[in-house]
């Protein structure tokens, strides 16, 4: 896996699977059957497994059997269930400025303002330094993010502000001897490192339940939200697409289900079909003014 070079999260994500399979067998994963194999992936469906858990848990297995013990006998006896496709949760306008107004610190509105302005996903937004804020072209460097894919996202003046705010006030503690343009905007409790992911979610949903917001959102519906107010505000999908750094057009493709300001502005067929017929001008004299 480290060869592979591996995103430390997948590697601690395939090894968990191994002891998962390793405790139902009882024995070394190496060692287990065609049958073995099957009937573990029968018994995550029976304890209830989600979908996505399961296909996570396989995922590990199928690395295993076909890379590293070379078993494709048993890699083939490992299939994923195709997940249903949902639609993405998204956040009005409305919700999204109380939100940002019931933050309780100037650190989470900079935060919200670059998922709902920038689209950017949580370990994006935390693992910005300084470097990555260009003020001269008004852009945001995102550097090897989800894929190791650079990107360039918008910079915002409304966003350019709050981080010339944040950095007055942003703790310097474990900032000695780090060129400026290395250090982390948000640095979190251990010297050298950038705030967590774990810690954003929770000031997120502290923040969301502050400003009354019911339905059941997560730091990524920001993202979403991004998206989708760019497309009902007439952004081609591609700049989107671009924005996101999604690799295939299907992928952005997906926010014209939950653009409702666009499903909303198609006149309907039938609306066509009852319209009241205009009366036909007769022919000859033209019509006198009244």
């Amino acid at each position: 896996m480290s060869a592979r070079k591996l995103n430390p999260h997948t590697q601690r994500s395939h090894i968990s699977s191994c002891k998962r399979l390793a405790a139902y067998v009882k024995r070394s994963p190496d060692t287990a059957t065609a049958d073995e194999i099957r009937l573990f992936q029968l018994h995550l469906t029976e304890t209830g497994a989600s979908i996505c858990n399961r296909n996570r848990i396989v995922t590990g297995l199928r690395f295993l059997f076909r890379v590293t013990l070379r078993r494709l006998d048993l890699a083939a006896e490992i299939y994923h269930i195709k997940e249903p496709q949902k639609i993405p949760l998204v956040m009005s306008p409305d919700e999204a400025k109380r939100l940002s107004a019931m933050a309780g610190n100037l650190k989470v509105p900079v935060l919200l303002a670059l998922g709902y302005g920038a689209g950017l996903r949580a370990g994006e937004a935390v693992r910005l330094s300084v470097g990555d804020i260009d003020r001269a072209q008004n852009i945001i460097r995102i550097v090897q993010a989800k894929g190791r894919k650079d990107r360039h996202v918008m910079l915002s003046p409304e966003t350019l502000h709050l981080l010339r705010q944040w950095w007055k006030v942003r703790p310097a503690r474990y900032d000695t001897g780090v060129p400026q343009e290395q250090r982390w905007l948000f640095p979190g409790r251990k010297p050298g490192k950038p705030m967590t992911t774990r810690q954003l979610n929770r000031l997120f949903h502290e923040t969301a339940d502050a400003a009354g917001i019911k339905k059941a959102a997560t730091l990524h519906a920001l993202r979403h939200s991004f998206a989708t107010h760019l497309l009902e505000r007439g952004t081609d999908i591609r700049i989107i697409q671009a924005l996101l750094g999604h690799d295939k057009l299907d992928t952005t493709a997906r926010y014209t289900r939950v653009a409702t300001g666009m499903i909303s502005a198609i006149e309907s067929p039938l609306d066509l079909l009852c319209e009241p017929r205009r009366t036909p001008r007769k022919r000859g004299k033209a019509s006198q003014p009244a």
